[in-house]
């Protein structure tokens, strides 16, 4: 097994900084989380020191070594990035759903169009694309706009439990559909709306794939400092074909180097992110 290639000492300084890593930085607060996400551009919601990338798990833990533990319910670091994702969900200023990969992530509205450009699908292309549990739960938020999950379910049909589930993670991946809302009373539902009713905007901006996926490596880099071999494709998403292409359009435009192979290094340490 090939060994993962070490991260310099001030690179991981500079990520504590850019990433909250550091007990000064630590999120506690709505307003907080938000600035976060903007700042970074994305970021993962509960992954952990164990997965690379900026987090809000471990910006609430203000450390870099943070690791979720086995019994989440009743640790306070984890219940709090919880909360906030619930708040962040209720604002409605940034975009929040599973996207590729299942990845439960945030999305600053600059990257909404890079990220839609990738992985979003037009109208068009919905019958060719989508399951038809999937067209039958979008055929469904499209005339009520807004539904429980308890409703959506039996409105469209899909009542098993299961299939549900994963079809509305299909809806999430194409950025089709977003929570809105999450109700703990008189029973945990969250309430499911159109994606492009909440973010009209940057949804309906067209953006060019190679585009969109270079700003995405750029949006990484600004704040990771240096990327390793695999390590935007992990936190994105993209293949790593397409997170090379990527980063090599950076270093053609002299935005980053690379001083070793599948090694990506930010030339000006410091530069904010892409914005329109």
């Amino acid at each position: 097994m090939r060994p993962r290639p070490h991260i310099p000492p001030d690179i991981e300084e500079y990520r504590d900084e850019h990433w909250q890593r550091e007990g000064s930085l630590q999120v506690q607060a709505p307003l907080d989380a938000e600035r976060f996400v903007e700042r970074n551009g994305f970021a993962a919601c509960l992954t952990d020191a164990r997965r690379p990338g900026p987090s809000l798990y471990v910006a609430v833990c203000g450390r870099r070594d943070a690791v979720m533990p086995r019994n989440v319910q009743k640790d306070p670091e984890a219940s709090l990035t919880w909360q906030l994702k619930d708040q962040l969900v209720r604002r409605g200023k940034t975009y929040y759903a599973k996207l590729s990969r299942g990845k439960a992530m945030f999305l600053a509205p600059r990257m909404i169009p890079y990220f839609h450009a990738v992985w979003g699908i037009r109208k068009s292309e919905e019958t060719r694309r989508l399951s038809k549990d999937a067209r039958l739960i979008l055929r469904v938020l499209r005339h009520e706009w807004e539904m429980g999950t308890a409703d959506l379910r039996t409105e469209s049909g899909v009542t098993d439990r299961v299939t549900f589930t994963r079809v509305l993670d299909e809806l999430q991946a194409t950025m089709l559909v977003v929570p809105s809302e999450v109700v703990y009373q008189p029973r945990f539902t969250y309430i499911w709306t159109l994606g492009i009713g909440r973010f009209p905007t940057p949804l309906t901006r067209r953006v060019r794939r190679d585009r969109a996926v270079r700003e995405i490596a750029r949006c990484f880099l600004t704040g990771a400092g240096l990327t390793i071999p695999g390590e935007l494709a992990r936190v994105t998403g993209l293949s790593r074909p397409e997170a090379g292409l990527g980063n090599r359009a950076l270093v053609a435009e002299g935005y980053a180097t690379t001083p070793a192979r599948g090694v990506y290094q930010l030339v000006a340490p410091g530069a904010s992110p892409v914005s329109d």
